[in-house]
């Protein structure tokens, strides 16, 4: 019995966490090979990218006719 009337029990302690996922885990695998998939698919798009966001540098090779004909 307390001082001023507060003789209840303390609260339950909460839950315990449940414990980290490990490597073995089905879904931290299924994320892991997503991951790399997504990886391999964004270098397969990026090798076709042959100019900059400048546009080609350098100048482009421009020749004229002389004559008619050639």
């Amino acid at each position: 019995m307390g001082f001023l009337g507060g003789g209840t029990a303390l609260p339950p302690p909460p839950p315990t966490p449940p414990p980290p996922p490990t490597m073995e885990d089905p879904a931290v695998k299924k994320a892991r090979e997503d991951g790399r998939r997504r990886l391999r698919l964004r270098k397969g798009r990026a090798a076709t990218i042959l100019t900059g966001p400048q546009g080609v540098p350098g100048q482009a090779p421009v020749q004229r006719k002389t004559l008619l004909g050639q």
